[in-house]
């Protein structure tokens, strides 16, 4: 039979229980663990989307996600750990959605593959159009997928053209439990994506002490693009109520 340590157990103090304890267990509040469902009747379904890739398969996409984020935020949850989003930085939760989205609109959608790739652009090709499913740069011959928080402001690594779309969404981060922020369940707040050209790009600049790697942002012209094909708007929807561009956009 198992020997209990004894000077171990008075050390531990109460983090060390025997098994008989009678001390109740926390019960979590799970509420703010189970994200919004996109809701079906907030796509638009006049929007225009290449590789054969529909409204629905994006909707599909979208809606596996939060069940995936749920399911994970819960089970943390119940061990008395912090949601994902409020542990992982911003920027790595943000490529986190992107990866799943360019994952998983495939998975419902046979028309197009996502790029095999390291690093290669776009993330998701047409199927049976290149070898293994990869390209290191295929240009606009395939989507682009980007993750934001932010409404517009939007970053890449390449000024060039691509047909981008981008998936914005509100979530918690690991500075709330600082700043004393409310929780609140991920949302998506909106999607929209365009063919954007090189002009629709600027590059940002940075400071002389900055370590960035240099960026390009969508411009002006390039948003109005993409917000003319909007593919989904969250009810009652406003600006004023999303982060606009962060102080680093970078951040996610």
């Amino acid at each position: 039979m198992l020997q209990v340590n004894e000077d171990v157990h008075s050390k531990c103090g109460s983090t060390f229980e025997r098994s008989d304890s009678k001390m109740a267990t926390p019960v979590p509040d799970l509420a703010y663990c189970i994200p919004e469902i996109p809701d079906a009747k907030s796509f638009n379904q006049n929007a225009v989307i290449p590789c054969g890739v529909t409204v629905a398969h994006v909707m599909q996409a979208m809606t596996e996600f939060t069940e995936f984020l749920g399911f994970i935020d819960t089970q943390l949850a119940t061990k008395g750990m912090d949601r994902f989003e409020d542990m992982l930085m911003p920027a790595n939760f943000s490529s986190m959605v992107g990866e799943f989205m360019s994952a998983n609109i495939p998975k419902f959608c046979n028309t197009i593959v996502k790029n095999t790739y390291h690093n290669g652009h776009p993330d998701m090709l047409p199927a049976g159009r290149h070898e293994l499913n990869s390209a290191q740069h295929a240009g606009a011959d395939g989507i682009e997928i980007k993750a934001s928080r932010y409404a517009r402001g939007w970053q890449g690594h390449n000024a060039e053209d691509v047909w981008l779309m981008v998936f914005v969404y509100a979530a918690g981060r690991p500075v709330d439990k600082a700043l004393g922020t409310p929780k609140t369940p991920f949302k998506f707040l909106l999607v929209c994506g365009a063919l954007l050209e090189k002009a629709d790009w600027q590059f940002a600049g940075r400071s002389e002490t900055s370590r960035r790697t240099i960026t390009a942002s969508v411009t002006t012209t390039g948003y109005n693009k993409m917000m003319a094909n909007w593919i989904y708007k969250a009810p009652a929807l406003d600006e004023r109520q999303i982060p606009l561009i962060a102080e680093d956009a970078n951040q996610g």
